[in-house]
């Protein structure tokens, strides 16, 4: 599961549009966590997943792998 969740993540996150700059001030985190959000095993805090699918548009039942987009 937790590989599920990962790749959509690293996913989203890509396809954003945004850099990681942009994505951490949106939601409150330094652009290097972003980074290991995209790059690394590192997940986020369950506070900053819920400000990264509200602030980006992300779904979460996607990226749990509760459904599919």
């Amino acid at each position: 599961m937790q590989s599920i969740i990962k790749s959509r993540l690293k996913e989203e996150l890509r396809g954003s549009g945004l850099t990681t700059v942009e994505i951490a001030a949106r939601i409150g985190v330094s652009s290097e966590m972003v980074t290991q959000y995209a790059t690394t095993d590192k997940l986020p805090s369950l506070t900053t997943f819920a400000r990264l699918c509200k602030e980006l548009g992300f779904s979460a039942d996607y990226i749990l792998g509760l459904r599919d987009y």
